[in-house]
């Protein structure tokens, strides 16, 4: 049986989805709507085999290991397990400058 995992999204994933949708919805309410389910909808599919993504490559060049993603579209939704808990730490836009994006974000992530 698999074991059972919570979801947290932190403070930053969360406004970070928030941001995202707001400037969608500055020119399609309805592809911002579309947008915001498949993010959520992706990242609660961590929560039940939140091994399966990938280690995140530009922090595992630096030693980096712990931190995983999976992408729906062109977003990058950057997670941590727990013991009993996938912690949501980032959703980034993958055509961004993403290693600047993430050691910012992560440094400063609150659970």
């Amino acid at each position: 049986m698999s074991k059972t995992y919570n979801l947290k999204w932190t403070t930053n994933a969360k406004n970070d989805l928030l941001s995202i949708v707001a400037y969608i919805k500055i020119d399609s309410p309805s592809i911002a709507n579309d947008i915001y389910q498949k993010i959520r909808e992706k990242a609660n599919s961590s929560n039940f085999f939140p091994l399966k993504g990938r280690v995140v490559p530009e922090l595992q060049k630096e030693g980096i290991t712990f931190y995983r993603e999976i992408i729906t579209s062109s977003w990058r939704i950057i997670y941590k397990v727990g013991n009993d808990t996938v912690y949501i730490m980032a959703i980034l836009d993958s055509r961004q400058n993403v290693e600047d994006l993430l050691l910012q974000k992560l440094i400063k992530a609150k659970y």
